[in-house]
């Protein structure tokens, strides 16, 4: 199990080194989870290795959201302060991202001569 956390964190160590040196738009952890999906399809024997720790780590994942949530009680006065312009922004960017992708659909829809309402229902 140590040495199977081991690879993941040294993939994601490696995915952060090469985040940071190529000036990549994606976190060095994405890069890192990247990489750890290329040494799996490389080496199928490994996913088998390290199912029993990624298993683990997958049942307790609500713990990663504990940091998350001591950040917010440690910011509670700005987030007081900021409260409704950030609800504001977090709604009005949600019903912008919507309407964003239906109108992406729905021209998608229309460059491929498809009605949008098709939906595949065979």
């Amino acid at each position: 199990m140590i040495a199977t956390l081991a690879l993941i964190l040294t993939l994601q160590l490696a995915g952060e080194i090469a985040a940071r040196a190529l000036s990549l738009p994606l976190p060095g952890p994405v890069v890192g989870l990247i990489l750890l999906v290329l040494t799996c399809l490389i080496r199928p024997s490994l996913v088998d290795r390290i199912r029993p720790a990624t298993q683990g780590l997958l049942q307790h994942l609500s713990l990663f959201f504990v940091p998350a949530g001591v950040g917010i009680v440690a910011h509670l006065p700005l987030l007081g302060q900021h409260g409704v312009g950030l609800a504001v922004a977090i709604a009005g960017s949600t019903l912008l991202a919507i309407a964003v992708g239906a109108l992406a659909f729905t021209w998608v829809a229309r460059l491929l001569n498809t009605p949008a309402d098709e939906g595949g229902d065979d």
